[in-house]
Order: C-alpha cells, then structure tokens, then sequence
C-alpha cells in the first residue's frame, strides 16, 4: 500500500512525460507565445517557492541505536504487537537517557510517505498507550503535509520522555559566555525566574553572589541556575515560587546554566569555569546593540579550542532597530565562516527551525543556530525555550555504561566548611558510580598524599541525592576533618610546547587525557596530558579512623 501511494505520486510527471515523447514522434513542436511562456515562468516560480517550504522527501534512513524510531502507521494493532512496539519505546527511551523522538508517517529507509487525518490520530492515540505503559508522556513537536495528488497526508514529529522517577532526569550543563554588560545574568533570570526584566537589570539580582556585582551589574564569580522541564515538555521554574527541590522532583530534563564572568580581568574564572565544569554545550550571548566587542571572540574560541559544542544568543533587539539586529547577525555569520571556525550559521527564526536547530545541532559540531531576543519584551524567548527542550544529550546510554564500569573518580572544584556537616566539595563526576556511606581517597594534599574519607551524604541540584552517577555534577559531605589539607585544582603555567610539567609548589591529580589551558597575561597555551610520571609516596591514611580514634 505505501508503495503504491509513493509511486502515486510520480504519475503525474511520468504522463507528461509521455506525452512530450508522443509529440516529439509526431513532429509537434511546443512553441508557446511569449506572453504563455512568462505565465508559466510566474507559475513554475510559485510552484518552486513552495516546494521550497516543503520537507524534503527523504529523511536519512533509520538507525538501530540511538533514540530515533520511524513508524509508517500504529493503526489498532494487536496485544502481541502493541507489547512488542512498548519494548521497543522502552529500548529507544534507554538509547536517548529517558527521551525519545518518533516519526510517524515515515518508513525505515527514510521516505516520507505520511499519513491521512484518521490514521494519524489513531497512530498518536496508540503510541500515547505505549508511553503510558513504560511510564512516559508525549509531547507533539510538529506536523507536516506531504503533498500527493489524491490527498494532503501529514507525517508527525512526536517526542517521548519519561515520568522522572528517584531524581533520575537528565541534567545538561550549558556554559554562558560573552562580553561584560551583553545580557547574559539577566537572560538566565528571565529564564529561571520565569518574570521579564524591567530593562534596568532586576530579572539578575537573584543571580549574584556579591555585593561589587550587584553595585556593578558585572558578574566576577561563577554561579548557577536550573531550568526544568517536566515530561510533557513544560517549562518548570521558580515562577510558582518553587523551591530547587521541588523542581528537580518535578522535571524530566534539568539544564543547570555556569553563569561565566565576562569582563577580561575575570578571564581566569572564566577559564576555569570552562574546564573545571565540564559543560555539554555554550551558549555565548552578543548585544545586539553592540555586536562583537571585548571578549566575544576569545570566548568563542575557547569554546572551540575545548571542543565545546556552541550556539549564539543575540539579545537585548528591543534596544535598536532591525537593521542593525541584521547587521550583528551578519557580522556573527562572516566570524562563523572564517576558516578558523568553519561553522554553519543557522538562523531561527519561529518554533519549526528551533526544532530543526535543535536535532542538527547535536548531531553535526559545525551547525551553530542563531537566535535573536529580548529578555524585556520576550520576544523569540519561547524559541529559546522550544530549543531547551528538545536538545538531546551528547552520549548516549552505552557511552553512559562504559563510564559507569570504571573506576570512581570524582573531580573537586569547590570547597565549603558547612556548620553542622563538616567540609562539603562540590565537582562533577568523572567515571564510575559514588553512593552514600562509600569510602574515597581525596587528595593530592601538599605533601603528595591521599587521604581516605566517607561520604557522609550527596547533593546534586540543591536536594539530597543517594546515588551519583557519571557525568553529573553534585556536593559530597566528607565529615569533619581539616579543609586546609585540600586545595581546589590549579594549573601553573608554562612554554608552549611539548614539554614535560613539574609543580613546583605541591602536587596535582591528573590523568591522561585530560586537558589543560593555561595562560599568563595575553599568552595563553592549551594541550592535553599524554603520560604522568608516578608519585613516590602512595601512603593513603584513613583520616575518619584517625579522627575517630583520637
């Protein structure tokens, strides 16, 4: 049936086909007027226009892994069947860390064959049973016609994501870079506050940690926010006066935002930010009233130079007219261009392209999507939003695996004395899985040694977490013991070469692989670690039995 329909649609074109053979046999020739010939130019150029807003014929043919799955049609089918199509979404689900994307109206190779209004809505009513089986909702992203001759089929894009279930949602890191005063804080207020800016900076207040950055507007620390989405694609903030805990057991999806410095003299905190935090994607913010200035361009290619997957926010276009939004957004697509990026700048401009954005940029690192709002008029910030909610995660779940198979290994970024908890550390999780009550050796201390200490308990998003696994983010209370034995991790630095590094003050953990940029005045260097020379001392003291015993 579906090949029939497809070859349908090519019966047109064969008969005139045909029939330009049979006048050409007679000795007809086709010589219309001029006036005939420009009616049809105007035709074929409307013709034209609109295929060009069509979606192409073909999509690329069906992966077994990953998080993807076309269906022709889910059209009443049989119990047998029905619980084979539910494995299959829980399988997808897995692939994609609780999400998953379905198309429907397509077959596996790709075609597009779509579907009538009846057998859509009855394919949407089955797959809807199916998510409530594996215990997931569904949110419809978009639809779109197929033009055939006899009928206007549609195909639908329909994405899947489960109820969050023991905190388990899926956590993505996006770094926020860019120039001093561009908007960055107060887009991230609007955001996750859920109110729009009064124009004079208030949405950023709840934002800063000191008192020189609320007198001063400017961000000189690193600090964080969280963006929910629940499993039918709803935005969850502190707009209902929620507390962090409450939206992390209301979302699906979490996207935990590193607010990064943006003046010059802060570029180190920046750095560190970028290294230490290890985001999935940035997000780099230009004013679209001055365009790129300062930082914009050592931000961006930091970003590159860590492989960091990026897309660009033009903010504050309720400032200037659209002719010098136009005029950043050129002057964002030629840096793009140049041969030292080699990025594909991708503008969006309604919610179908924040879709579109969203799946390409994933899936390809030269795509960079370009979005142009305002954080005071909230225009295009739904398209922000749209483009939130869908980005999938980098890895997926047999990466995660792999991971998980190796050895605990947990990066200290931050250090607090908490009254009545002891030191608490807070960093990301590189490998392996951590749990309340494991025991850990924690160090390099100055002398070189590793201390052995217990977690007491875990906190990941500001609520109380039980089980870290790799590649999230969380603090570790470790007990009471002396905070000055530990020290955040920091790089001295160095020629830029092939060399071999020595600390000259204490020891630092580092394993191979990782990578380091370090920087003195304007000369910065980065590189990556290919061999470590062992340390002499390998005496690991349990400090919570010394403790305990004294």
């Amino acid at each position: 049936m579906d090949v029939q329909v497809a070859k349908h649609c090519g019966i047109k074109s064969a008969a005139k086909a045909s029939i330009a053979q049979n006048a050409a046999e007679c000795g007809i020739e086709n010589t219309p007027k001029k006036k005939s010939r420009s009616r049809r130019g105007r035709r074929g150029k409307r013709r034209r226009g609109k295929k060009a807003n069509e979606p192409p014929p073909f999509l690329p043919p069906e992966a077994e892994e990953g998080n993807i799955e076309y269906k022709l049609k889910l059209v009443n089918p049989t119990q047998y069947r029905f619980e084979h199509l539910a494995t299959q979404l829980k399988w997808r689900l897995q692939e994609g860390r609780g999400e998953a994307v379905y198309q429907i109206g397509v077959e596996d190779n790709g075609l597009l064959v779509g579907l009538t209004e009846e057998d859509m809505k009855a394919s949407l009513k089955t797959l809807r049973r199916m998510a409530e089986k594996v215990g997931a909702d569904i949110t419809l992203l978009r639809e779109r016609e197929v033009d055939c001759d006899r009928a206007r089929r549609k195909i639908a894009e329909v994405l899947v994501r489960k109820v969050p279930d023991d905190q388990q949602f899926l956590d993505l890191r996006v770094a926020v870079l860019g120039n001093v005063d561009s908007g960055k804080s107060t887009l991230l207020g609007v955001l996750t506050q859920g109110e729009l800016d009064n124009g004079r900076g208030r949405a950023r207040l709840n934002l800063f940690r000191h008192l020189h950055e609320i007198q001063t507007g400017r961000t000189s620390s690193i600090s964080f926010e969280i963006l929910g989405f629940n499993s039918k694609g709803e935005v969850v903030n502190y707009s209902d006066s929620r507390t962090a805990e409450e939206i992390c057991e209301s979302s699906s999806k979490m996207i935990t935002f590193i607010d990064l410095a943006g003046h010059y003299k802060y570029l180190k905190t920046t750095i560190f930010g970028l290294t230490s935090y290890c985001p999935d994607f940035a997000m780099l913010v230009v004013g679209a009233n001055t365009g790129i200035a300062g930082t914009t361009r050592e931000h961006l290619g930091l970003a590159m130079a860590l492989k960091v997957p990026i897309f660009i926010v033009v903010s504050k276009v309720d400032l200037c007219g659209k002719s010098t939004v136009e005029k950043t957004v050129r002057q964002l697509e030629r840096v793009l261009k140049q041969p030292g990026c080699n990025k594909v700048p991708m503008v969006v401009s309604n919610p179908d392209d924040a879709v579109t954005a969203a799946q390409q940029f994933a899936q390809s690192s030269s795509v960079t999507p370009i979005f142009t709002l305002s954080s005071v008029s909230g225009e295009n910030l739904d398209l922000l939003k749209v483009f939130f909610n869908i980005l999938p995660p980098l890895s997926n779940s047999k990466e995660q695996e792999e991971l998980m198979q190796q050895l605990t290994e947990f990066q200290v970024d931050e250090i607090y004395s908490v009254p009545d908890v002891g030191t608490v550390v807070g960093g990301t999780l590189y490998s392996g899985v951590c749990r309340e009550g494991d025991r850990l050796v924690v160090g390099p201390t100055d002398d070189g040694r590793f201390l052995r200490l217990k977690v007491c308990s875990i906190h990941r998003n500001r609520s109380g977490c039980r089980v870290l696994r790799a590649g999230q983010a969380a603090t570790l209370a470790l007990g009471n013991f002396d905070r000055s034995l530990l020290r955040k991790e920091e790089l001295r630095t160095g020629e830029r070469a092939v060399v071999c590094f020595r600390f000259l003050k204490h020891p630092e953990y580092l394993r191979v692989g990782a990578k380091l940029l370090f920087r003195e005045g304007v000369t910065k260097g980065i590189g990556h670690v290919t061999h470590l020379l062992p340390s002499t001392q390998n005496h690991v003291p349990d400090q919570n039995r010394n403790q305990n015993h004294s």
